[in-house]
């Protein structure tokens, strides 16, 4: 980056989260990240520096290990002219919302992550002058708990998406509950993967966005509605699926564009990739672990019906929901688990404080942090490296329960019998994939983002010892409860030694919120 050429008419604000702020140039497929603190809380330059890196760190030698080296973009820090980061801040400040406004923009360090623009096709050069169509997905957790320290019945039965739908309707944030289940989505099965996708649709709420030419076009802006409503969006996808068949407007025509862009992200999604380390895991369920979520629409529905439990054909290995969800099994103990083994960590760091660094608390995030994650042993030795290594994977695990999965998406120059979606590597080896004769595009990326490493001491501390978020707690359960037909305890009670019941992911501060990595896919 040219910092003696850089304008701030050049950035448009792209979206921000609770611990960063994304500017997009107008131009080039980069993006700038902030990080963000409250007015009262500054840090030096080093400490900014220093923590922009960890997260660079996190992507080459933690995720990418994870996900294949191939497909991940972790980014660079940049050091920026002060003047001009002011003068951005000052340009984007009327387009932020106003529920992100109690943080600002970090206008002293100069210190930023430069990364790709996700919404925009990375490897293909003749596709820049074409309009280009990326849609955003949150999977959120995708297996419930198998632990056997789970003590809460219902935490066997029902994930803790739909669970917390149920607390977030409750307290106003959402109008009305999705029928989107995360297990309907990572079950492998067409059916279940298509109902979840439209089920997205439907309730967008933020676990899915879709941006045209890195316009957000459908989507939420805060946390109230969609800003297009689907006759809307079916005119923004019309030409990128239907574009020379006359398909008339309407109800059929909105249905029959539906159908198709969630065809085609199905498609996408069961894929393969290159090859990470994610494979030596070998993790999984097993037996004791439901696939199916008692709450989930699609498996309600079936049960009224008298069938069975819907199938779960499982992911391939290669593709990027399969890896995503071996990551996120790396939960291997649920928080009730691993509440003790960190007041372990926390009670040794307490009495030997100069311990922190040789534990590697805060890092480095190098090979031999990597390696320590793939222990997965559950058997207690009363060892405060066991405890570490338990509260280390836990981390990891909450990273891919909140990532993003990016789709992009290209037409091509010419109508054909039928299409090929492609893709390439940085080593340059192009494959194809043959789809409908309806939809015609040719390029393609899956990206994954927000896989910054999670703050352990403000998410377990704020899950487990805050008053008022144990009593959000009871109340989601209470609601859902209240609400659902399935069948379950009518009051809480606390397990032995438990100081609260943890039941949802309420807690969304983390000091890592800039790490960004990018897969370009291929499939096989």
């Amino acid at each position: 980056m040219d910092e003696e050429k850089i304008d701030e008419n050049e950035w448009g604000y792209h979206g921000e989260g609770n611990k960063s702020l994304v500017v997009a140039h107008a131009q080039r497929c980069v993006v700038l990240r902030f990080l963000k603190f409250p007015p009262n809380r500054k840090k030096t330059p080093e400490e900014i520096f220093q923590h922009l890196q960890s997260i660079v760190d996190f992507g080459k030698n933690v995720m990418k290990e994870f996900l294949g080296e191939n497909y991940v973009h972790c980014g660079e820090v940049v050091q920026l002219p002060l003047d001009f980061v002011k003068q951005l801040c000052l340009k984007v400040q009327s387009e932020r919302p106003e529920s992100r406004c109690d943080k600002d923009l970090d206008t002293l360090s100069g210190y930023a992550l430069c990364l790709p623009n996700l919404a925009r096709l990375q490897t293909y050069h003749f596709a820049e002058h074409r309009p280009i169509l990326c849609v955003e997905i949150k999977p959120k957790c995708g297996f419930i708990p198998f632990s056997s320290d789970v003590t809460h019945e219902m935490k066997h039965k029902v994930c803790r998406y739909c669970m917390h739908q149920h607390l977030k309707v409750a307290t106003g944030k959402w109008k009305q509950i999705s029928k989107y289940c995360p297990l309907d989505l990572y079950s492998g099965n067409k059916q279940r993967m298509h109902f979840a996708l439209k089920s997205l649709l439907q309730e967008a709420q933020n676990n899915l966005k879709i941006f045209k030419n890195g316009e957000l076009i459908y989507g939420c802006t805060d946390a109230r509605g969609p800003v297009a409503d689907r006759r809307e969006l079916a005119r923004h996808l019309k030409p990128f699926f239907f574009p020379s068949n006359g398909l008339a407007g309407g109800p059929n025509c909105t249905r029959a564009v539906i159908r198709e862009l969630v065809r085609v992200i199905t498609r996408v999604l069961l894929s393969g990739s290159d090859k990470g380390r994610v494979g030596a895991l070998r993790l999984g369920p097993g037996p004791q672990g439901p696939r199916v979520c008692e709450a989930s629409p699609f498996s309600r529905t079936l049960r009224r019906q008298g069938k069975n439990s819907p199938e779960c054909s499982g992911l391939p290995k290669g593709c990027l929901l399969y890896k995503t969800l071996q990551v996120q099994m790396l939960d291997l103990l649920d928080i009730e688990g691993l509440y003790p083994l960190y007041r372990r960590v926390e009670r040794y760091l307490e009495e030997f404080p100069e311990e922190r660094k040789t534990l590697q608390i805060d890092g480095p995030y190098d090979e031999a942090f990597y390696q320590k994650l793939l222990d997965l042993s559950t058997e207690d030795d009363g060892t405060v490296a066991f405890a570490l290594t338990k509260v280390q994977q836990y981390r990891v695990a909450m990273t891919a329960k909140d990532c993003s999965i990016m789709i992009a998406l290209s037409p091509c120059l010419q109508d054909t019998s039928d299409f090929q979606i492609c893709g390439s590597s940085k080593r340059g080896a192009a494959r194809t994939l043959t789809c409908s004769p309806q939809a015609i595009l040719s390029s393609w990326a899956v990206s994954a983002r927000h896989l910054d490493a999670r703050c352990v001491q403000s998410r377990l501390s704020a899950m487990w010892m805050h008053s008022s978020l144990s009593a959000e707690l009871r109340v989601s359960l209470q609601v859902f409860l209240s609400t659902s037909p399935i069948k379950g305890p009518s009051s809480l009670r606390r397990g032995p030694g438990s100081p609260s019941l943890c039941l949802c992911w309420t807690s969304t501060s983390s000091p890592m919120r800039a790490f960004l990595i990018s897969i370009n896919w291929t499939a096989r």
